[in-house]
């Protein structure tokens, strides 16, 4: 994958939809997610007509507290998961990638709480809420257990969110897994928010 890539968010939409983007913004993957779902669930396309599903994520129950998202390809093999840390996340986003056989890759976290929180208030003022993007900009890192992997930034954005994945190691390995988990993350902390 050619980073930094960048995932967009269609904000006046109805059900939400996700662009992920390459650095040439060749696009990577689509994700329109169903609305009103009792069990989150998302599929991934390669295209944006939806013609080519590429990897599906279920949630292994319908109360996401400390819930695991669990990531399949098209034949049903186990990618690897994201699991949200239910005690942890209640100040601050706190998440584990796993490998497909459940044992720990990577950790994403917030880099400053305040941000989301003063983003999540604003964003609810009327008229105001459309311009808080361009103002609060949350960041996350993601780390294996030795060393800062990648970076996720809000960037500044009007009646668009988009976020910005940078390679921080360039070592750094299970970028599709990462990928996966951070079109996961986003859904769910925007939905939080």
């Amino acid at each position: 994958m050619n980073f930094p890539i960048i995932l967009k968010f269609k904000l006046l939409a109805l059900n939400p939809q996700i662009y992920i983007l390459d650095s040439s913004e060749k696009l990577i993957y689509y994700i329109k997610q169903k609305f009103f779902k009792l069990k989150e669930e998302v599929t991934v396309f390669e295209d944006e007509a939806q013609t080519r599903s590429k990897y599906k994520s279920n949630a292994d129950r319908i109360i996401d507290f400390s819930a695991v998202y669990h990531f399949t390809d098209n034949s049903g093999n186990n990618v690897g998961s994201v699991s949200r840390k239910g005690m942890k996340s209640i100040w601050s986003a706190h998440y584990e990638i796993l490998d497909s056989n459940g044992n720990f890759l990577f950790t994403i976290k917030e880099e400053n709480p305040w941000i989301k929180i003063l983003d999540s208030l604003i964003g609810e003022v009327p008229v105001l809420g459309f311009f808080v993007g361009y103002f609060l900009n949350p960041k996350y890192k993601i780390e294996s257990k030795t060393a800062l992997e990648f970076r996720i930034i809000k960037s500044r954005s009007f009646l668009e969110s988009r976020f910005e994945v940078k390679k921080e190691n360039q070592n750094s390995t299970d970028e599709n897994l990462i990928v996966l988990s951070l079109i996961l993350f986003i859904l769910l902390e925007r939905s939080r928010s």
